[in-house]
């Protein structure tokens, strides 16, 4: 970061979704130029779509927007269609390809189309696993930050029937290796203290309602004993948030989706960030999808989008700054 300001490549996300305007409408504050050089990576017919909101973002930065015009696609907002998934992933692939080669120092990724990209031909659940393998298989986990209110997963996107089998020991240990790691070196935490929650209901209630708090979770707390981490659980997760005892650790780790995000986005829709922690590259993302029903109205959000460039600026700082802690 040879410039005070931190280089963010932003993909534009599904072109008929509400990316491209909640992009515009985040790059539309002059103070954010002031810490940001955005670098907009997709169709530009993406943005012309919005005409006034595109003159505004560019006049808050005081010229004009750098964009990679990666594939041209006139957007028909609300469709859900093989060609904009696919330019979407251009798009993502093109900006992380800006970070890995050094000309951005972070990604941040409107939303796509799982659907739309799977139609499109690419292969993944979602734009976090092909980032993940573009990176060479980095070791990551997806956490949810709205400020101090951290959650991460064990298993993200993965149909729910099949979670119990991929809540293994070995799967949690290597997700709290990932969350105490990014939590000090991304969010600038020397002692994190982390909660787990249980998998089963009441957090097995005793092993009358299923015995993984004890045959799987227990030894993954017990591992990770040495990992300078505080560790507490497992905890049932129906009271947790509601008790506000997220509020005594720097993160949960949750053991799958809907356990984590619905109590994160019930708290914090609209303001939370989606981090892909554990990579060698800086990314965030919204917390919030496409939004067909909505796309090429104008009425769009954006306080996510904002949060998600504010976040991905503070991580990239932290990192630049821990060579400094270190020499400490």
């Amino acid at each position: 970061m040879a410039e005070q300001r931190i280089r963010v490549a932003i993909s534009l996300g599904d072109p008929n979704g509400i990316g491209p305007e909640v992009v515009l409408k985040a790059l539309s504050d002059a103070d954010l130029h002031q810490r940001v050089r955005p670098i907009l990576v997709g169709p530009r017919e993406a943005l012309e779509a919005f005409p006034g909101l595109y003159n505004a973002a560019e006049q808050a930065a005081g010229g004009a927007l750098a964009v990679v015009h990666v594939a041209s696609y006139r957007p028909v907002h609300g469709l859900l269609s093989a060609e904009s998934g696919n330019v979407s992933m251009v798009a993502v692939d093109a900006a992380v390809d800006l970070c890995l080669t050094g000309q951005a120092d972070a990604v941040v990724t409107a939303p796509i189309s799982k659907e739309a990209i799977h139609l499109g031909g690419w292969d993944f659940p979602g734009h976090t696993e092909f980032i993940a393998g573009k990176c060479s298989g980095s070791s990551f986990c997806m956490m949810m930050v709205s400020g101090g209110f951290r959650v991460a997963l064990v298993t993200a996107h993965v149909p729910l029937r099949e979670v119990a089998h991929e809540v293994t020991t070995a799967a949690i240990l290597g997700k709290l290796a990932v969350v105490g790691a990014a939590l000090k070196t991304d969010h600038g935490i020397a002692h994190p203290k982390i909660a787990v929650l249980g998998l089963n209901p009441h957090a097995g209630d005793g092993g009358i309602l299923g015995d993984e708090e004890t045959t799987v979770l227990r030894p993954a707390l017990d591992a990770a004993a040495g990992m300078d981490v505080t560790l507490e659980g497992p905890f049932a997760a129906d009271a947790f948030f509601g008790r506000k005892a997220h509020l005594r650790y720097d993160a949960v780790l949750a053991m799958y989706h809907d356990q984590g995000l619905i109590p994160f986005k019930s708290l914090t829709f609209g303001r939370g960030v989606n981090v892909t922690a554990g990579l060698p590259i800086v990314r965030t993302s919204p917390d919030h999808g496409t939004a067909f029903d909505i796309a090429g109205q104008g009425v769009a959000n954006a306080m996510s989008m904002r949060s998600a460039i504010d976040e991905a600026c503070i991580i990239a700082r932290n990192r630049a700054l821990e060579p400094v802690r270190h020499a400490r």
